[in-house]
């Protein structure tokens, strides 16, 4: 019997109550590869004409996790931002995500963040990746991409960080 967003919706609760942050995203991300290895949830989930931007497919009042889908555009490209103290994991239906992972080189009480890349990588279909409070990144997609992004609350409305081209400078890497 296939893996479906129901049986990842009961895990990701099981794991968020009983294991501490760290071993209950390791795995909640493990069992994101496993619905997104069912191509039927894929099929329903995105159709070729489906608009870019995200749905909400599910919301777990009591854990307050969302997974959401997302349809990137192509040329897509976002500036290094965290979660705050909370969390995401990002998991590839289709195309690709460039994930860039940052970390800041100066001092915290200076106002300015000073980024430098430490890592680059891609996440292809099936592939996922889960990124805990506070870690810096961004995303780059070439081509229209399919993406599931949970997360451990509306991030809409949390304080975290973005990156701001007027106050912060990223250090490139050749």
């Amino acid at each position: 019997m296939a893996y479906e967003l129901a049986n990842f919706c009961a895990d990701a609760r099981a794991s968020l109550k009983a294991k501490p942050l760290a071993g209950a995203l390791d795995d909640m991300a493990v069992n994101l590869r496993k619905l997104l290895a069912n191509s039927d949830f894929v099929r329903e989930t995105f159709k070729d004409d489906t608009p870019v931007g995200k749905r909400e497919l599910f919301h777990d009042a009591e854990t307050d996790f969302y997974v959401l889908a997302h349809v990137q555009e192509p040329g897509k490209k976002g500036n290094p931002h965290s979660h705050g103290n909370s969390w995401a994991i990002y998991g590839n239906a289709k195309a690709f995500t460039e994930m860039t992972e940052w970390r800041r080189v100066n001092g915290e009480n200076e106002a300015a963040h000073v980024l430098e890349q430490s890592d680059l990588y891609k996440l292809e279909p099936g592939q996922v990746r889960a990124y805990g409070p506070n870690v810096i990144h961004s995303t780059r997609h070439p081509h229209p991409a399919w993406v599931i992004r949970v997360t451990g609350t509306d991030l809409d409305h949390l304080p975290r960080y973005h990156f701001n081209r007027n106050r912060d400078r990223i250090l490139e890497q050749a």
